[in-house]
Order: C-alpha cells, then sequence, then structure tokens
C-alpha cells in the first residue's frame, strides 16, 4: 500500500504519542490469588532486572522545578494524594500517607524502528521512557509506552496512530500481513541493535494459542518489553503473569505540531480524533450522518476557532484517544516546560492514566464477579465456602477501590475539568462503576441473605429439640424426687443407668434435628385454633408418610 498523501500534504513538525496498556496481574501460585504490593517481585530481581522504579520529584527541593508545581497545583487534594502521597516517604507500608502508585523504568531500549508498509521506508522513533504503573492493592497494571519524531507528512502520522498501539492483530491480509498492523516493530539499544522484533505475519503463533487456551497471544515485542512478566498460559516463566483487560488496541494520547493547523479539513481532525487509517483530506473517514454531530461529541474547541488566527489549539477525545493539534510556532503551545507540551507529558497524561486506570480496574471487578459466581456449585460445600470467601474479598476490594481511587472530578481548573468529563464521558466509567457497584451489593445481600436463612433455619431445630427437652424434662423430673432411690447400688448400676438414659436421650435429639422442619410444622398447626384437630393429626402425621404428589 502506497502512502496516501500528495506532495502538498500537511507536515507534523513534532509528533509525539503515549500509549497506554491496561493489563491484570495474575500472581503465581506460590503467592496465592491476590497480593497488595507486586513490584516487590521485581525489586527481589535486583541488577539482573531490566526495570528500575522512579524516584518522583519531591526528593530534593533544588530539583523541584515549576513545571512540578504546576503539576501538583492542577489536581485537587484527594487526587493529589493519590498522585504524590503526604510527604512522608515512601518506606514502610503504603498507608494513607503514601502515594499507591510505583513506577518503574524500563533500560536499554532507546529508539523503535517501524515499517507500515513494505513500499514506504522505515521510520525511526525515538523513545522517551518505557513505564510500567503499579497500584497498591489492585490487580492492574499499566504499561506507558512514549516516543516521537519530527517532520512526518500528515498521512504517516496517522499511520503511526492507527497501527502502532495493536496488541496482536485482529485478522490477516491476503499477502499474510497481519491486519491493521505495522509490517514490522523493532526495539532498537542505543547502539542501534535490534532488541525485538514483531511477528504480527505468524499466523501460526495466534491462531493455535486462542484455539487452546481461549485468550489471544500478544506480539513477539510487546512480549520482549514486559519481561521478567509472562503472558498467562504461555510456556515463558516469570516473576508474575499477566492478560489482558480490554481488546487489541492500546488507548492513546498524541501531540502534533503543524505550521498551519487552520489547513486541516474536517476529514483530517475527524481521522485524527477518532483513529483511523489514513485517507484523503478533502473525505471523510465515515458518513456524513455519522459525523453529523461529530465537532460537538469529539472536540474541544475553547481555543479553536478557524476564523481566527489567535485560537489554534485544538482538543481531540473519542475515549479510547486524546489528541492535542496546536501551531508549531506558537512557544505557549510547543514549550516543553510551561508550554502545552509540558502539560500534555504530564497533566493531561496523569488524567488519562486515571481514566483508563478507572475502566481497567471496573472491567476487573466485573470479571472477578463472573468467575465466582461460575464457579458457584451449591450442591458443593466446599465450591460454597470459596465463594463465600471471594464474594467478600471483592467487596472488601471494592471499598478500598471506592475510597481510594475512584474520583467524580480531578481538578477545578476548567479546562482540566471539562476534559476529564469528556474522556470519562465517553469510556463511560459511572455507568460501570453503578453496574459493577450493584452487582457487588446484590451478591453482598444475597450472602447476607443466606446467613439469616441459614441462621433462621438453625433456630427452628433448637427450638423443636428444646420443646422435645422440656418435655422429657418434665417427665424424667420424678427422678430428682427420690421416688427411686439408687444411691445404694454399686457404681457400675449408676453407669448402666447413666448409659440406658444417655443413648435414647442422642437418638432423640438427633432424630429431632432431622426431622425439625415437620415438627416446627406440627408446632405452628397446634397453635394454630381455625384447624381441626384432625388436621393437626395430619400434619404430625406427615413426619413419617409423605402424601403423593399428584402428577
Amino acid at each position: 500500500m502506497s502512502e496516501p498523501t500528495s506532495s502538498a500534504a500537511p507536515v507534523v513538525r513534532h509528533f509525539r504519542q503515549i500509549l497506554l496498556w491496561p493489563l491484570r496481574v495474575i500472581p503465581g501460585q506460590a503467592e496465592g490469588t491476590h497480593i497488595s504490593r507486586y513490584w516487590e517481585l521485581l525489586e527481589a530481581l535486583g541488577e539482573q532486572c531490566p526495570w528500575r522504579e522512579v524516584a518522583d520529584e519531591f526528593g530534593d527541593p533544588a530539583d523541584f522545578k515549576e513545571r512540578h508545581y504546576k503539576e501538583f497545583i492542577t489536581f485537587l487534594p484527594y487526587v493529589q494524594r493519590f498522585l504524590y502521597g503526604e510527604g512522608m516517604g515512601r518506606e514502610g507500608l503504603t498507608g494513607y500517607g503514601n502515594s499507591p502508585i510505583r513506577v518503574f523504568r524500563r533500560q536499554g531500549i532507546e529508539r523503535m524502528r517501524v515499517v507500515f508498509d513494505d513500499q514506504l521506508p522505515p521510520v525511526v522513533f525515538e523513545v522517551a521512557h518505557i513505564d510500567l504503573y503499579f497500584f497498591y492493592d489492585i490487580d492492574i497494571i499499566i504499561l506507558a509506552v512514549e516516543f516521537f519524531a519530527n517532520d512526518l507528512s500528515l498521512p504517516l502520522a496517522q499511520e503511526a496512530l492507527f497501527k502502532l498501539g495493536r496488541a496482536y492483530p485482529g485478522f490477516w491480509e491476503a499477502n499474510g500481513q497481519g491486519g491493521q498492523c505495522p509490517s514490522r516493530v523493532e526495539w532498537l539499544s542505543a547502539t542501534g541493535d535490534t532488541l525485538a522484533v514483531s511477528d504480527y505475519e505468524d499466523r501460526q503463533q495466534y491462531l493455535p494459542f486462542v484455539c487452546r487456551h481461549r485468550s489471544p497471544n500478544v506480539a513477539a515485542h510487546w512480549e520482549y518489553l514486559l519481561r521478567p512478566l509472562a503472558l498467562y498460559h504461555s510456556d515463558n516463566e516469570g516473576v508474575m503473569q499477566y492478560r489482558q483487560v480490554e481488546y487489541h488496541r492500546m488507548p492513546l494520547l498524541a501531540y502534533l505540531s503543524f505550521d498551519d493547523p487552520h489547513a486541516l479539513t474536517r476529514g483530517d481532525f475527524a481521522r485524527l480524533a477518532l483513529i483511523t487509517k489514513a485517507g484523503p483530506s478533502d473525505t471523510l473517514p465515515y458518513s456524513e450522518r455519522e459525523l453529523t454531530h461529530f465537532e460537538h461529541q469529539y472536540c474541544y474547541d475553547k481555543f479553536w476557532d478557524p476564523a481566527n488566527p489567535a485560537f489554534s489549539s485544538r482538543y481531540l477525545c473519542c475515549g479510547h484517544a486524546f489528541v492535542m493539534v496546536g501551531k508549531a510556532s506558537e512557544r505557549f503551545f510547543t514549550d516543553p516546560e510551561a508550554g502545552l507540551l509540558g502539560q500534555f507529558r504530564h497533566q493531561y497524561f496523569l488524567v488519562n492514566l486515571i481514566a483508563h486506570f478507572h475502566k481497567a480496574t471496573l472491567m476487573l471487578f466485573s470479571e472477578w464477579l463472573a468467575a465466582a459466581i461460575s464457579q458457584l456449585d451449591i450442591r458443593d460445600v466446599d465450591s460454597v465456602k470459596f465463594f463465600k470467601r471471594e464474594i467478600r474479598r471483592v467487596m472488601e476490594t471494592f471499598l478500598r477501590f471506592t475510597h481510594r481511587y475512584w474520583f467524580h472530578e480531578v481538578s477545578n481548573q476548567a479546562q482540566v475539568k471539562d476534559l476529564f468529563r469528556m474522556l470519562t464521558g465517553h469510556l463511560d466509567t459511572d455507568r460501570i462503576y453503578q453496574d459493577v457497584s450493584v452487582a457487588v451489593k446484590d451478591m453482598n445481600q444475597y450472602l447476607d441473605s443466606d446467613s439469616l436463612r441459614r441462621q433462621a433455619n438453625t433456630v427452628v431445630r433448637l427450638t423443636v429439640v428444646t420443646t422435645l427437652g422440656l418435655i422429657a424434662t418434665v417427665s424424667t423430673g420424678f427422678l430428682g424426687m427420690n421416688i427411686f432411690d439408687e444411691t445404694s447400688n454399686p457404681v457400675w448400676v449408676k453407669l448402666l443407668i447413666f448409659v440406658a438414659v444417655l443413648i435414647p436421650s442422642i437418638l432423640l435429639v438427633n432424630y429431632a434435628v432431622a426431622k425439625a422442619k415437620f415438627l416446627s410444622d406440627f408446632l405452628e398447626a397446634l397453635a394454630d385454633e381455625r384447624l381441626a384437630w384432625w388436621d393437626r393429626t395430619k400434619v404430625l402425621l406427615r413426619i413419617w408418610w409423605k402424601p403423593r404428589r399428584k402428577t
């Protein structure tokens, strides 16, 4: 496929993309089903681990810059505590005063070389950093990969947005190439050596895996990037295992600067906002009817006006993607410290990180609930016990998630506040949260009602046994009146009398417990004055005789 562009195609002076890949962590059998601090498994590897923890900016005050300050004050206090902690140090237990986030950075990968099509030359992207985000007490990690390049044609930038964030191919082209995937992706070291290569075209790596495990495989270069973590069901060993949470397209953020962003057409903006494949600027990626409300749904135009060159910054959001477009000659847009480029890499990155973390965690809760209910067998006592323990654990974890991680708003700054609402609106996290909350509460209510039912049954049995015991106590009370004087008999006679009374008593109590339901019905019938004695007798006879059901 040739590049769908012309010589007059707009040029992206600076292109920057951040991929966010939420994953579910599945620890090994030795660790059990859930632990709180997964990052400790990486720390235990020492120097042989390619991941190193990133120290935050709140160490040496001399290194704390205005950008860090602006980032911090962007968020509301409870979000600040979530992101940065409270300055009590990062050692010890992760409690209220410490940030529940740990960030580890991948060492050794400096560039990414991509061949989008066999007829196009390779593009080399500089890798800014590759980070892995851990969250205390939640089985979710997020891989963040940031890379950039300069002076790309707009169609080539659209190809990068459309194809690079693919965990595995959705299908294969007639020539064997992975559908909607690059032909080749390589991770490069600082010296230019190839460290890992994609295998989107290797169909036999994907089809048998799904057939055997009912779970998708991931491309070889992504599998290499996450080591020493290992894909669940794969033959590779790792300190922990991971699996997909959503589908194969990774959420992304993108920053594009142009000489004149007003030269972009409605079709260009639609392709950037909805992350579609490249196409001619004078066409739309979808029908006109489908895009009738495009500007209202996907564009944030507070600083955009086609008739006014002073308003040249536009924000695009579809939930899956967050894209910033602006003018390359404006320092406010391109400054990496005080400008929108710096805000894109820090404030808006964190806003997107929070939103996608929310959605991934809520989907994890749904998966936990579905797995728990699918394994429930009410005829198996062990299955019922496991179900109760699992639902209690999910309930406790959900409560901690709600009070530690869940935010409806992250900032009072108008622009950040509006964009977060726009992002979460497209992700539909509020509705998903309500669905999960109702499901968790329904499960917990079922357990409570089941416990009450069991307690009520126990009370019924005890009531029946107590009633029968009252009769037996009154009937044998004459023994305490010394009518029969057994004090002079030998000890063995007294023991014989004791056993003769004990054994029938045990049998009677066991029989009463076994027939407690029918005896309870008889006691209720006996207390009902509206029933005749014959009707009460028939209820009593049900203890030994059950009437046949009419067919």
